[in-house]
């Protein structure tokens, strides 16, 4: 079970750190990707982090290359998604998602993670 947080309202040029917690499951296993739709767009990658096992990689979608930063922390069963210098282009509901069978190819299909949270609010305002 994943749960998102750390949503809300910002100005252009300002930072959120959206957090995923999870429960149950050998976390660390687990790919963990973001992913954002926007009101009337379809779901899009946003970042993902692959499992330990996997090497730990990281991928991200062009738009937010160099601005956003995904991270976790096995132990506490956590993955972060800090979001430095937003746009109002980044404004949607982001969701965590979580997978233990991804190959590579699939990590920015949303259609692949078998496990959601319910999704957090970023507005950014110009």
């Amino acid at each position: 079970q994943l749960q998102a947080s750390g949503g809300g309202l910002v100005q252009a040029g300002g930072s959120l750190r959206l957090s995923c917690a999870a429960s149950g499951g050998t976390f660390s296993s687990y790919t963990v990707g973001w992913f954002r739709q926007a009101p009337g767009k379809e779901r899009e990658f946003v970042a993902a982090i692959r499992s330990r096992s996997s090497g730990g990689r990281i991928y991200y979608t062009d738009s937010v290359n160099g601005r956003f930063t995904i991270s976790r922390e096995n132990v506490k069963n956590m993955v972060y998604l800090q979001m430095n210098s937003l746009k109002p282009e980044d404004t949607a509901v982001y969701y965590c998602a979580a997978d233990s069978g991804l190959v590579l190819s699939s990590i920015r299909m949303p259609q692949h993670y078998d496990h959601w949270g319910q999704g957090t609010e970023v507005t950014v305002s110009s």
